[in-house]
């Protein structure tokens, strides 16, 4: 029997990571457990690509675009969508998770969803380290783990 599994093991791993500047206060914090992760992991600070963005929804556009870019062995998508009095939280979420798996079911770079999606601005800021743990270092180390399992089957 042959087992295939990922490792979390950065060396001379390349990643990008797009994050939302809406919600600021929470992305930001998602960004700092994502690089935190990906630096303890061994990789290195000019391996890093961070890109900035007005919304989650505007993270759609350049995934993709980095996705097919082929400069990348993952993608760390990160944002807070965070519900509000209108029907737009629903639209936002579904859409960006929508779009996330729809990259990682065409492409050849694994992309990591590390968008929240919570009821209030407490659970937001719980989930990006206050009291959960944080999702943006999660979001890293699942990256971590699926560009070497990738790389196993020669797919990026």
């Amino acid at each position: 029997m042959k087992i295939y599994q990922g490792v979390y093991d950065g060396k001379d791993k390349k990643f990008a990571i797009v994050v939302s500047r809406f919600n600021s206060m929470v992305t930001e914090k998602l960004l700092k457990g994502a690089l935190d992760c990906l630096t303890r992991h061994g990789v290195s600070e000019d391996d890093i690509e961070v890109f900035w963005v007005p919304g989650s929804l505007e993270t759609i556009f350049v995934a993709k675009q980095l996705v097919t870019a082929g400069r990348y062995d993952g993608i760390i998508v990160l944002g807070a969508v965070i519900r509000g009095e209108t029907f737009h939280f629903e639209v936002v979420a579904n859409e960006v998770a929508r779009a996330m798996a729809q990259f990682n079911v065409i492409g050849k770079v694994p992309v990591t969803f590390g968008v929240l999606t919570t009821d209030t601005v407490e659970q937001a800021v719980n989930r990006a380290g206050a009291k959960l743990g944080n999702k943006g270092f999660e979001a890293a180390l699942v990256a971590l783990e699926m560009a070497n399992l990738s790389e196993q089957f020669e797919l990026v």
